[in-house]
């Protein structure tokens, strides 16, 4: 008798497929992210391009028999499957198959809280099953327009299918265009204060820096994908009131699907805006340089790639020394930090590296009394690390940039 209930339960079994050279570590990873249990990795050792399934027939019943034998319930591979060849798997293996997109995609959905990402969630799934409704619909008998000879033949349930597709598409891209305003809003109410946007590889560790620069208390998990919502955090960074706002992003991730960084354009832009990126590697991890190049490759997609940029080495505490990870990239990249969220290491370097590059290096200053205004802003931003007050006027040791270094540099003291 079988056991309603277990099956009910059961965890979807899956059988990865790769290609030459890749070991599928990642797309383990997302898939145990989602929750499916992977029962077998298979690289492929060669890669024949065939239009019929991206590979040579014979290969293909190789895979869906293997499937079959270890009782997979889906296929999944690590490289785009185009909808005609997914339709053809799923025909020659009699089970569900689909590429990693999708995996990601339903990653997200399963993460989506707050009703922007939602809304980004639906979009990048709408504008990647348009291609793939004609083998969802089997039925593709056409809606007759009328008394017979009266019309012509209408519309098929694809062309109806397609058409609602595209109107969700238009009413989610609205709604999206609505909150992006907010958000515009938002930022230029922001504005008065520098700003830091952490970047980097998912699960690299930037809502746990977060937590630990701020004092806030993001969400942190061990799990890819932890962050989709961008969460914004002021940072303290003196006794005197200097500090800057620090946010949260969605990690990056090699492959990332352009339906994702479209849909999620409004999130990513938290970095495109950013004054400076701090770009988190998880020190830890033996893939760390590749990673980092697919982070860059990703701000370069953005427009992010010219904006000033600070380099942490995290989880410095997890990092192997024996196997000279971290050695690695201390030589690779010689002027990244080494930090780690979870000890607190590092930390009050960041912090003043931070406060020079957003707020400038110290230089004295003689302002005259009746410059009261401009004493007050600095006072205000933090800036000010001494002040004297002398017959021939106030002596001010201070950081500015930008707007407030144009007008204190009239009174700078020159050396």
């Amino acid at each position: 008798m079988i056991d309603v209930e277990k099956e009910q339960n059961a965890v979807p079994r899956a059988l990865l497929v790769g290609e030459p050279g890749n070991d599928l570590q990642e797309l383990k990873g997302l898939v145990l992210t989602l929750g499916m249990d992977v029962i077998q990795r298979l690289t492929l050792s060669r890669m024949e391009i065939q239009p019929a399934y991206g590979m040579g027939t014979g290969k293909a019943q190789e895979i869906a028999e293997l499937a079959k034998q270890i009782q997979a319930d889906c296929i999944i591979f690590d490289f785009n499957l185009e909808p005609r060849k997914q339709r053809n798997w799923e025909e020659l293996a009699g089970i569900s198959c689909f590429d990693r997109q999708e995996v990601i995609i339903r990653i997200f959905a399963q993460r989506a809280q707050t009703k922007e990402a939602v809304l980004q969630v639906e979009l990048a799934r709408l504008s990647y099953s348009l291609p793939r409704l004609a083998h969802m619909n089997k039925d593709l008998a056409r809606q007759r327009g009328g008394a017979f000879g009266a019309k012509g033949a209408g519309e098929t349930q694809l062309e109806l299918n397609q058409r609602l597709v595209h109107d969700k598409i238009t009413a989610v891209k609205k709604e999206l265009a609505e909150i992006e305003l907010n958000r515009q809003t938002q930022r230029k109410q922001r504005d008065k204060m520098p700003s830091c946007a952490l970047v980097g590889y998912t699960n690299a560790g930037k809502s746990s820096l977060l937590n630990a620069l701020t004092g806030s208390e993001a969400l942190v998990e061990n799990k890819l994908f932890a962050t989709l919502d961008p969460l914004t955090r002021k940072m303290p960074l003196n006794e005197t009131g200097a500090g800057v706002l620090l946010t949260d992003t969605v990690g990056f991730i090699s492959n990332l699907p352009h339906h994702l960084i479209d849909a999620f354009k409004s999130t990513l832009e938290e970095a495109v805006y950013a004054d400076l990126l701090l770009l988190v590697l998880d020190a830890s991890d033996p893939n760390a340089e590749m990673q980092y190049q697919i982070v860059c490759d990703v701000l370069e997609d953005i427009g992010a790639a010219d904006n000033p940029k600070l380099l942490l080495l995290n989880k410095i505490d997890k990092a192997d020394d024996e196997k000279h990870t971290l050695q690695a990239l201390r030589l690779k990249f010689p002027d990244a930090i080494c930090v780690s969220a979870k000890e607190e290491i590092g930390l009050v370097e960041l912090k003043d590296l931070i406060y020079e590059m957003l707020f400038g290096e110290v230089s004295d200053y003689i302002i005259p009394p009746s410059q009261s205004l401009l004493i007050n802003e600095l006072k205000r931003s933090g800036c000010i690390q001494s002040e004297e007050w002398l017959d021939d006027g106030v002596h001010i040791s201070a950081r500015a940039t930008g707007r407030l270094l144009a007008l204190i540099s009239p009174f700078l003291v020159k050396k």
